[in-house]
């Protein structure tokens, strides 16, 4: 007789797989399921041959990798001396998060469900492949993706005889918390730096102090970038060019105070936490014991980012407002959905003011259901734009900070880029929690072999440092395609790359797109070196890469590099397209995009 047991398990980058694994963990708790959430990597994955009943949710990081998170869990499953029927026993169901504006959409949901049915295991459904570019978001397929899989699930393990679903609102907390009369000490002192042996990680960063915060466009000019740097003497940190820094901000202070006096919360209390006694997950490491109020909503609980559903659907579970409750039920129900997005996705509104519009339901908040109702601040990644050759002891970085206008009165801001853009050295010793992750983008090694970098915008950042680093180790075969606006208001590290210029260690190609009434970008320049990009490729070896916006520009480059293969190579298009595929399959071609 099948055990009463399922097992959800998730790969997540960005917090929205795991946002989505906890979700049908409360959807299995409420059909009086025992069920487990875990994330891959932190799951004994060689126990997967006696689970009986598996959901695995995951997303599909960079160009078609698996997120951080389930790394491990990815490297040990396609082992080749895995047994054919190793999985036997397993009946097991898959769903992609994913985003169909880059080429690899939902890639490691594909192929874990093709890996899972080679190793003997059973589909319960075909694999769900949810889209952030539906006009309704992921939930328009996840939706009716858990209404088939709930279906076919309750046929293999159905409910206790007489016992119904458990309501919403008869769900236990996962977490108690237990507040302290005293202060034990002080909260400058959590913050600490400690000597670390081991490299900086996420559990572990490292705080860096903020040497310079510079704005590297004019004043007038509406984007404010800036190249900011960061002391890393003391840290162990080692890196080289395309790797990135991973940096978890902080809530504005603001809205830090404007919580705590929605909730009624004393920001200076002080608490522990612990798992309640129903509940399978574990105390997030990342939170210090004990802990004041004032750190788990500053530097823990994204307050500020736009609210899943789950949110609304667990917020509903404490409504007694009439009113509210109604809206609430409205929002959380699969009906609702395009008038959640009205009110929510489109303009942007933040968690935080999703509470004040609801003031009743805010106030009869528990502190238990806080780490439920809000998911921790994700780090943010930055293309490091220096090398450890040229500056020791120092990593910079170039910021574009997110602000934009919606409907609503107050500008929207990017949580990390307006806090980085924050910091000011010159009002005293500012630090940021940073550890730094290998990049997508491998250079050469040898001496001889020219390097092409197509790096409009910010995403000139990586190509920055991977000079710095190849012209201190005397490789000088480097061409540089740059494209801003205007070259008199975002034209970043200017005199850099004329200096290297002047030095013979760089051939720059520059389109400032409106600077002229025709508007020119890098995929023009491209064209235009044809002949030059053709030697270069097909006599060479060079490597080509491209960094930046995930919008037009990469195609816009692939297909202007296309077209030097027709032009100066006298081959079709289908042929074109095959030599592209055959450069990214050898690492000759390698992209770097973000949307």
């Amino acid at each position: 007789m099948p055990t009463n047991l399922l097992l959800v398990l998730y790969g997540s980058q960005t917090g929205s797989a795991q946002d989505t694994a906890e979700r049908i963990g409360r959807q299995a708790q409420r059909r009086r399921m025992k069920v487990r959430v875990e994330a891959l990597d932190d799951y004994g994955v060689a126990n997967l041959i006696s689970e009986s009943l598996v959901v695995f949710v995951c997303s599909t990081t960079g160009q078609g990798d698996p997120p951080d998170n389930m790394k491990n869990f990815w490297r040990f499953l396609f082992r080749k001396s895995l047994p054919a029927d190793s999985l036997c026993r397993l009946d097991y169901a898959v769903l992609g998060l994913g985003d169909s504006s880059y080429p690899k959409f939902n890639f490691v949901a594909k192929k874990l469900h093709k890996r899972l049915l080679q190793l003997g295991a059973s589909a319960l459904l075909p694999v769900g492949l949810a889209d952030d570019q539906h006009d309704l978001g992921p939930d328009a397929v996840i939706d009716s993706w858990l209404a088939v899989f709930w279906e076919k699930a309750l046929t293999l393990y159905p409910l206790p005889a007489g016992l119904s679903p458990l309501r919403e609102d008869e769900l236990p907390p996962h977490y108690i918390f237990n507040f302290l009369e005293d202060v034990p000490v002080k909260e400058a002192e959590q913050h600490r730096i400690t000597e670390e042996p081991a490299p900086p990680s996420s559990v572990h960063p490292f705080l860096a102090k903020v040497v310079s915060n510079q704005r590297v466009t004019q004043p007038s000019h509406f984007q404010d970038v800036r190249q900011i740097e960061f002391d890393i003497t003391g840290s162990n940190i080692k890196f080289g060019a395309g790797d990135v820094v991973m940096i978890r901000p902080c809530n504005a202070s603001e809205d830090v105070e404007k919580f705590c006096q929605l909730l009624r919360l004393d920001s200076d209390r002080w608490f522990t936490l612990k798992s309640s006694s129903e509940s399978s997950v574990t105390v997030p490491s990342r939170l210090p014991q004990p802990c004041s109020i004032r750190h788990l909503v500053e530097s823990f609980l994204d307050i500020a980012a736009v609210p899943r559903r789950s949110f609304f659907e667990l917020l509903a579970t404490f409504a007694t407002n009439e009113l509210e409750r109604e809206k609430l039920a409205e929002f959380s129900s699969a009906r609702g959905q395009e008038e959640l997005h009205a009110y929510c996705n489109r303009p942007r509104r933040t968690a935080l003011e999703v509470l004040a519009d609801f003031p009743h339901t805010t106030a009869e908040l528990k502190v238990d259901y806080l780490l439920e109702l809000f998911p921790e601040i994700q780090p943010r990644s930055f293309s490091i734009a220096s090398s450890l050759l040229a500056q020791p002891n120092s990593i910079q970085i170039l910021v574009a900070v997110v602000r934009y206008k919606t409907k609503l009165q107050k500008p929207r801001k990017g949580l990390c880029s307006s806090w980085l853009a924050s910091l000011d050295p010159s009002q005293g010793d500012m630090f940021v929690p940073l550890w730094v992750k290998k990049g997508g983008l491998k250079f050469p090694n040898d001496l001889e072999t020219p390097v092409i970098m197509v790096g409009p915008g910010t995403g000139v950042a990586p190509f920055r440092a991977a000079l710095q680093e190849r012209i201190a180790l005397g490789r000088t075969a480097n061409m540089l395609f740059f494209g801003c606006r205007s070259e008199a208001k975002d034209f970043y590290c200017r005199s850099e790359w004329e200096e290297m210029e002047r030095a013979g260690h760089l051939k720059l190609f520059t389109a400032f797109s409106r600077d002229q009434e025709d508007k020119v970008y890098v995929q023009h320049r491209v064209k235009e070196q044809a002949t030059l990009l053709w030697d270069l490729i097909s006599n060479m070896g060079a490597f080509f890469y491209i960094a930046g916006n995930a919008k037009q520009m990469p195609t816009g480059v692939c297909d202007a590099l296309k077209g030097v293969f027709q032009k100066e190579g006298g081959v079709s298009a289908s042929q074109a397209q095959e030599m592209l595929d055959a450069l990214e399959k050898s690492g000759h071609f390698q992209s770097e995009t973000w949307s």
